[in-house]
């Protein structure tokens, strides 16, 4: 399969390249080191001086043995990786220059239970090779757009491979990799999320879900886009108080200048309803108030509230590889602590992220006055991400525990936890080992119109 990009601002972005000015994307040589000295997507080719962290040799690119058929589980590529060491409440202080904050105070929180078992690092990250040749592309011609507002210049590969400007503009293009990054081109699954109780209880909002990647889109190019970065469709299964109700989202590029058009399904009312306040830091029901609009896929939506800092890059361990807890079959009730999910099941690494920090801007709003970022260098996957109260207090803590899809391939997020601090309670997505096929990947390009208000009322109703 081959896929064009083409651009409606090359005389533009040619025109900024040669003055120089401000917000300019990098140079065609800059450009020509992806695949060099860089990964094709921007990271550091090299491993670390110590070891510890290896040199990109092409990830994993192909599904491995095992493996059958797009919608099967995925067999762990290193099942004769063995634990490394384990960092827990006794020797936390040793190994604190390569924790984020929120990964420190969850063992100072959970001392008896929470830890970090860390294994070898495996730089498993790969992408098309039309992705990297797009990628390429938009290394010379991708501009921020605004404050943050959006992007101009890219389509079909990671924006910003390599960073340039000063700090404000590389947080921005670091989130924007971040938000376009590579999911596949459309995605179906089945799959439940819980909010766990401080005694352990929990009930599963189960749903099925469908997403478009516009961005994405195998037969179009940018002037194709009409600002939407992708399209997605929720309808909810169980349980019964919720069941037959469904969201509709437009995910828009630019979202000040069009704020993402959201709509909702109410079963009971027959009715299909605009949703405005999708975004920002509006509660989800079904996470029982633990995740805001913004916090789902880690971190989502416009970035206009908040002031941008790129702190640059730290070696920290992050949950990376996470194949045995995402394998088909393994019960819920294994996953899901009382107070975290189980530590035993997870798999940390040493790898080199990108960390970012959003301050509140004074006059705007929004329960988390402080976020940090820390952003795999390979993937652009947020990893970790601490967030603070308006005391300064660390609140909650998110991760993104990923592995490569490797029909893909690409790693993304099998599992998406968050973690209240404060609550002392704790929500995830995207369990569905209890189900019979984990995600579905193809390069079907729907109808648009199967992405519309009336398109959600007549599926809802049957």
């Amino acid at each position: 399969m081959i896929h064009n990009k083409k651009w409606l601002l090359g005389s533009v972005v040619a025109l900024s390249m040669i003055t120089g000015q401000a917000g300019a994307a990098v140079s065609a040589s800059e450009a020509a080191r992806l695949g060099q000295d860089l990964t094709p997507f921007g990271s550091q080719k090299a491993g670390n001086a110590s070891g510890t962290i290896p040199a990109w040799t092409g990830g994993i690119s192909e599904p491995v043995p095992g493996y059958g058929e797009n919608g099967d589980f995925h067999p762990n590529p290193f099942p004769e990786d063995d634990v490394l060491f384990t960092i827990n409440a006794k020797n936390v202080e040793q190994y604190k220059a390569h924790l984020s904050d929120g990964v420190i105070a969850m063992i100072e929180t959970y001392p008896t239970t929470f830890n970090v078992p860390v294994y070898r690092t495996r730089r498993t990250h790969a992408v098309p090779d039309w992705l990297a040749r797009n990628t390429k592309d938009n290394a010379t011609s991708a501009t921020i757009v605004g404050e943050g507002a959006g992007i101009d210049g890219a389509y079909g590969g990671y924006p910003f491979p390599i960073l340039h400007g000063d700090n404000e503009q590389k947080a921005y293009q670091v989130i924007w990799n971040h938000l376009t990054r590579w999911r596949g081109i459309n995605v179906t699954r089945r799959s439940s999320e819980v909010a766990v109780q401080q005694n352990g209880d929990y009930t599963l909002v189960t749903s099925q879900q469908e997403a478009f990647f516009n961005y994405y889109n195998p037969e179009g190019d940018e002037s194709d886009l009409e600002n939407i970065i992708f399209y997605y469709l929720s309808f909810t299964q169980s349980p019964p108080r919720l069941a037959g109700g469904a969201i509709l989202v437009h995910e828009t590029l630019n979202q000040i200048k069009n704020p993402r058009y959201g709509w909702g399904y109410n079963a009971g009312q027959r009715r299909v309803r605009r949703a405005p306040n999708l975004g920002y830091d509006s509660p989800i029901a079904a996470a029982d108030n633990l995740r805001t609009a913004d916090d789902t896929d880690i971190f989502n939506g416009a970035l206009d509230r908040y002031n941008w800092n790129y702190e640059g890059m730290r070696e920290v361990y992050v949950p990376y590889n996470n194949y045995e807890i995402a394998q088909k079959g393994l019960p819920y009730e294994e996953i899901l602590g009382v107070s975290h999910i189980n530590p035993d099941l997870t798999r940390w690494e040493l790898h080199r992220v990108h960390v970012v920090t959003a301050t509140l801007k004074q006059g705007e709003r929004h329960i988390y006055a402080k976020r940090r970022f820390y952003v795999d260098e390979d993937s652009w996957n947020t990893l970790l991400l601490d967030q603070y109260d308006g005391r300064d207090q660390l609140w909650r803590v998110s991760m993104g525990l990923v592995k490569n899809f490797y029909e893909l391939p690409g790693v993304w997020t099998a599992l998406e936890v968050f973690n209240d601090l404060q609550a002392r309670r704790y929500h995830v997505q995207g369990l569905d080992t209890e189900e019979p096929n984990t995600r579905v990947f193809t390069d079907d390009v729907p109808n648009k119109r199967y992405f519309s208000p009336a398109s959600l009322r007549r599926r809802s109703v049957r």
